[in-house]
């Protein structure tokens, strides 16, 4: 059974932590066991000024089984699905421990965005052209990671125009921090 106390504790945790991390965990909805994560691409990196939204659902025996995490931001990454966004990252495996947190499983991610590991990929296309490599994760960042400059209320304004209604609109954009991309896919897939 999921311990919600301790999940309610993480996520005050990660609230007074914001400013100084980045790191954000908030529920979908009002359902504790499915939550959206959000880490800041780090600096010196091609995600650097981009915003992931990782998607977070804890199994029945969290906190002794790891979460189930997912990008929901599309990201180019050896390490990370461009199909799907799973990750591949040994805490979200067999490395768990009761010790760890949402918060320290979601900067070993942004640590994992930093140094990549190429021996162990989920897409391999990092060792044949660096290169390359760099220029299309920062073009992926630039596309799928940056919040437009746009306000909430013309984002709210064009999805409700494509016949959305404006109510869900607004809880959607909510849900995923404000990515229009991402709130028009989650619309259209519901």
């Amino acid at each position: 059974m999921i311990d919600f106390g301790r999940v309610q504790k993480e996520l005050q945790e990660c609230s007074k932590d914001f400013e100084a991390s980045g790191i954000k965990v908030s529920p979908k909805a009002d359902n504790l066991a499915r939550l959206i994560g959000t880490i800041p691409g780090p600096i010196g990196t091609p995600y650097e000024g981009g915003t992931f939204q990782i998607d977070i659902t804890l199994p029945d025996a969290y906190p002794f089984q790891p979460p189930k995490m997912q990008f929901a931001t599309k990201v180019w990454h050896p390490n990370i699905s461009s199909q799907s966004g799973a990750i591949c990252l040994d805490i979200l495996k067999d490395q768990w421990s009761p010790a760890l947190t949402l918060k320290t499983a979601l900067l070993s991610i942004q640590a994992l965005l930093s140094a990549p590991e190429p021996d162990d990929p989920q897409d391999a296309v990092y060792l044949k052209d660096y290169q390359t490599f760099v220029g299309t994760a920062r073009y992926w960042t630039e596309t799928f990671a940056k919040t437009s400059a746009l306000g909430v209320e013309e984002k709210v304004q064009r999805l409700v125009e494509m016949g959305f209604l404006e109510s869900l609109v607004r809880t959607t954009l909510d849900a995923v921090g404000g990515d229009e991309n991402l709130a028009l896919e989650k619309l259209c897939s519901a």
